[in-house]
């Protein structure tokens, strides 16, 4: 045994052994993508760099052997920096989105291809599970809502885009009754003033984290401007009615007939653990509340929606102007998670979004690649007079025209989860044009995407190791390099033995299995 020093703490080692592996062994993470404990290690992602304190230079933990004396520090402001610089390198040349550009254009971040895909499935009550981690009101929403996702849909420019909004509606039309799981109550209450899209929402998702919500309303009935501002035609309102029944039945408690003023608003800051202002467009009415406003909307912070005033957060179109139902939703959703946080005692951040790579537009010349994944059929038309919805055939149907432009390893993409970490920009080395999308498909269900290959090399010597006959190698020289199957042979023929352990073992998501991406 030898001993070095890893942040001036004195540690034992056996000599020879890799510095990463002692420095994690030591309680000093090293974050690292090319290095894989049981293939033979390759430097390649010069992401797991550390610093010799006495020589000031950088090395490559999973490379570097130790030896007597070393002193050694694993994170310092020139290794972040270089960390960083490391990282950009590599997602200057990724071609893949992380979520899929239809995900990130909507209000509610739902999770559309999921949707998609259970739909496609026939998993219905799956599918409506999925919409309503997002979206409260699924089956009013998928008739009013202008989809802006639709719009960033990659598969428009190819023929049309999928049909999100009525896929949407469909699970909350054919579904049968909402389960939600059993949430310990946390003794808490929050009066939201407002019983529009965005009130309505943020009741919803307080339910669902023990907290109980109660809506005051100046209006008889709930809705807000769902209620009484969108005609019949278009939003028939027993719709509207059994969505409000399955939000009242959560636990929300309706005050209706509430009209709030200046009094009532301070009775409520004192008798309740928070209050949210949800009342719709900002009026004369709202300035005598103490809240600070511009005279057209209230002041809150964007990402968390808290207000100047202790407990008290504004939501919908009380902070933020606009016509879009959904933004206004996703906003009471957003404000849930605000307030869970204040009551846990947790810094209020709101939700957070992960670092998401996205590449933009596909080329003409890509449509077949990303079409190898989503049916060749035209876009469905509802069946019947304007205004219907699909029947279950024409759903799914529907649901597999999705091309899967997400990613199928969102939780599970080292590059990604250290992209996040580290800040990183993806365009900070990006090129002018990017590398076409490529997609190479097995029969036993892996998928392989030489645009998000990192060239780590861990599927290179795992085939090898395991004496697959075609396996992975590299192919090209210089920056043109990139792994493949050699002689141009299938990915069948290269992963006879490996396809579920190389699956597993890429660090990116440019090796999955297309089979597990419900």
């Amino acid at each position: 045994m030898i001993k070095i020093t890893i942040n001036n703490r004195e540690v034992e080692a056996e000599e020879g052994s890799m510095l990463l592996e002692v420095s994690v062994g030591a309680g000093f993470p090293i974050p690292a993508m090319c290095y894989n404990g049981q293939e033979e290690h390759f430097t390649s992602c010069m992401i797991c760099l550390v610093k010799e304190r006495t020589t000031g230079k950088l090395l490559p933990s999973c490379s570097v052997r130790v030896a007597p004396g070393m002193d050694i520090v694993t994170e310092d402001d020139e290794i972040r920096t270089a960390r960083k610089t490391a990282l950009e390198l590599l997602l200057s040349e990724h071609v893949g989105d992380c979520e899929a550009p239809c995900r990130i254009a909507c209000p509610a971040f739902m999770d559309i291809p999921r949707m998609n895909r259970l739909i496609a499935a026939g998993q219905v009550q799956q599918a409506l599970e999925v919409v309503r981690r997002d979206i409260a009101l699924p089956a009013v929403l998928g008739r009013i809502c202008p989809a802006p996702c639709e719009g960033a849909c990659k598969r428009r420019p190819i023929d049309q885009p999928v049909a999100i909004c009525l896929l949407k509606r469909f699970t909350a039309d054919e579904s049968g009754p909402l389960m939600l799981p059993e949430t310990a109550t946390t003794g808490k209450k929050v009066a939201i003033i407002g019983a529009g899209p965005a009130g309505l929402s943020a009741a919803f998702y307080l339910q669902q984290k023990g907290i109980q919500a109660v809506i005051f309303d100046r209006n008889p009935l709930p809705g807000g401007s769902l209620q009484y501002e969108i005609p019949d035609e278009k939003l028939d309102k027993s719709v509207l009615a059994g969505e409000i029944s399955l939000i009242r039945q959560t636990g929300v408690q309706f005050r209706p007939d509430q009209l709030i003023d200046a009094t009532a608003f301070e009775r409520l800051r004192r008798d309740y653990d928070a209050v949210v202002v949800a009342t719709g467009n900002h009026s004369a009415a709202l300035d005598s509340w103490g809240i600070e406003h511009n005279g057209k909307q209230l002041q809150a912070d964007k990402s968390t929606h808290q207000t100047g005033l202790e407990g008290v957060f504004a939501i919908g179109n009380a902070n933020r102007p606009g016509k879009l139902a959904i933004r206004s939703a996703a906003q009471g959703k957003e404000v849930a998670k605000s307030i869970e946080q204040l009551f846990s005692g947790e810094p209020v951040r709101g939700e957070t979004r992960r670092f998401n790579s996205s590449f933009g537009r596909l080329m003409e010349e890509e449509f077949p690649e990303y079409l190898k994944e989503g049916s060749p059929d035209k876009r469905q038309q509802a069946r019947g007079k304007p205004g219907n919805g699909f029947d279950p055939d024409q759903a799914r149907m529907e649901a597999a025209r999705c091309m899967h432009c997400d990613c199928r390893k969102p939780d599970h993409c080292k590059l990604r989860d250290y992209a996040g970490m580290y800040k990183a920009s993806r365009r900070r080395f990006s090129y002018s044009s990017r590398k076409p999308v490529r997609k190479f498909m097995q029969d036993e269900g892996v998928v392989y995407e030489p645009g998000k290959c990192i060239k780590c090399g861990i599927c290179v010597r795992l085939t090898a190791r395991h004496q697959e006959t075609f396996g992975f190698t590299f192919i090209g020289r210089g920056f043109d390099v990139e792994i493949g199957v050699p002689f141009n042979e299938t990915l069948d023929k290269a992963l006879v033995k490996t396809a579920q352990a190389v699956a597993l073992a890429c660090p990116t998501g440019a090796l999955c299995f297309s089979k597990n991406s419900i």
